[in-house]
């Protein structure tokens, strides 16, 4: 049985975009499962829009996501030669044909195909002409006039296409340069592809493939057409929806295994779990389970999922993958004389490590303002945050199951609500009305620096 080979071939025209990484992972994954390689090849003959720097962004995000190719990636415009040597083997076996229609003929011909309502593509004007190259004639494949190309997508099932409808595309340009459909046939075949993982948008091209791998004499290929990733207004995801670049997910403090689960989930599940990672996917993924209906990415997914991943880290790796949040905002994480205490408490403060990294500042720094809504809700009555101080200034053992017995026998003793005792305080901590249970927060702040909060607040209102 011959090797599964799959892979991946991006446009360093853009950041990585966050479909391609779900398209890389489908890749990456089918390959593993089947004992197979992994390619990742640069599709950059696009001169005036691709950049060396889009490029190593691309590949740099696929090696630090866990997506590293099992060969060097190729690129598409160092393969020029081979490109020619494909068109020619094709001029000899009678399959392609030189055609000198200037783009304003083909224009107009549009044009009227238009008008008479059929659809507009090339009429084949130049086919039996029998023109020689010269630099105004472009290579056109002759595709059959008749017949189908039958496509047995692994996710779609069988896909016809009648030749009919399908004209004859260029191979080569008038300057000489190759065609994306050609540089990515005769790619496919040297990189020993066997299997085509992509997005949906490229059915259309791939009966246009097929025949362009029929005038080679290339082997058969396999074909899985992904459903697009697409925004919660059910059309493509753009930055109108969410954030489209893998880099603005990791600024943000999402972690690598919460992105990966996310978008493995985009199109794909499996019963009732909702929570995995790579090695799982690797384990459980099956790609004729993929649905064909668009797959919607729901930011709100993926802030659950992550606080998950965030979870089931070990306390060394989540301050370890914390600090460079803190550090952004100034702060040493080993400021703080509880810090096990304040880390393990504050994990799930946020859905992301920089919403986190924000919420740790009142416990690194002095309060700088208050939330003015939160004091007129709460502290209508200044004697109560007086006489809480009071009571946390007499506690000696100063512990979470002490400040809490000690605010709870003053809230029931003076028939007053939760909200009412617990909030001044937080606001007094913190600014806000957030933080962990409150005898863990005062906890973690320590009497002193309690108690002087508490003073702060009070001589604020």
């Amino acid at each position: 049985m011959k090797k599964v080979i799959t892979r991946f071939a991006p446009s360093p025209t853009g950041t990585l975009h966050i479909g391609g990484v779900r398209t890389a992972l489908f890749n990456y994954v089918y390959a593993k499962q089947n004992d197979g390689l992994f390619l990742v090849r640069i599709e950059d003959t696009d001169r005036e829009r691709s950049t060396k720097e889009y490029e190593k962004n691309i590949l740099d995000n696929l090696t630090s996501i866990g997506l590293n190719p099992d060969q060097k990636p190729i690129n598409q415009s160092e393969r020029n030669e081979i490109y020619i040597k494909a068109a020619e083997k094709i001029i000899e076996s009678g399959n392609a044909y030189w055609c000198n229609c200037s783009s304003e003929e083909l224009d107009k011909m549009r044009q009227e195909q238009t008008a008479a309502g059929m659809k507009p593509m090339y009429d084949g004007r130049s086919r039996n002409l029998g023109l020689q190259r010269s630099e105004n004639t472009a290579l056109r494949l002759a595709t059959p006039e008749s017949g189908e190309i039958v496509v047995n997508d692994i996710i779609r099932g069988e896909i016809k296409f009648n030749n009919t409808e399908l004209d004859d595309l260029i191979l080569l340009r008038s300057d000489g340069t190759p065609t994306y459909h050609l540089c990515n046939v005769v790619d496919d075949y040297e990189q020993g592809v066997t299997t085509v993982i992509r997005g949906e948008d490229h059915i259309s091209n791939t009966p246009r493939q097929i025949h362009i791998q029929n005038a080679l004499g290339y082997p058969e290929l396999e074909y899985a057409h992904l459903p697009l990733v697409l925004g919660t207004d059910k059309k493509r995801l753009s930055k109108r929806n969410a954030a489209t670049s893998l880099e603005e997910y990791r600024e943000k403090g999402y972690l690598d295994s919460a992105i990966l689960n996310t978008l493995a989930r985009l199109g794909w599940s499996k019963g009732d779990n909702e929570v995995f990672y790579l090695d799982d996917l690797i384990k459980d993924f099956d790609i004729k389970e993929v649905q064909k209906a668009g797959a919607i990415f729901d930011i709100s997914k993926l802030d659950w999922l992550n606080s998950q991943h965030l979870t089931n880290l070990s306390l060394d790796e989540f301050k370890k993958q914390l600090e460079p949040f803190l550090n952004k905002l100034d702060i040493n994480i080993n400021d703080h004389e509880n810090i096990d205490l304040l880390m393990e408490s504050m994990r799930t403060a946020d859905n992301n490590y920089s919403g986190i990294a924000n919420s740790l500042i009142p416990y690194y720094r002095d309060i700088e303002g208050y939330d003015d809504k939160a004091i007129k809700k709460f502290i209508k009555d200044k004697s109560i945050l007086s006489n809480i101080k009071d009571i946390l200034n007499g506690i000696n053992d100063w512990n979470e199951i002490s400040i809490d017995e000690a605010l709870k026998e003053y809230q029931s003793k003076n028939d007053l609500s939760v909200p009412s005792v617990n909030q001044p305080i937080r606001i007094a901590l913190t600014g806000s009305t957030k933080s962990p249970s409150l005898g863990l927060t005062l906890a973690i702040f320590g009497k002193n620096k309690s108690i002087e909060r508490i003073d702060k607040l009070l001589n604020t209102i």
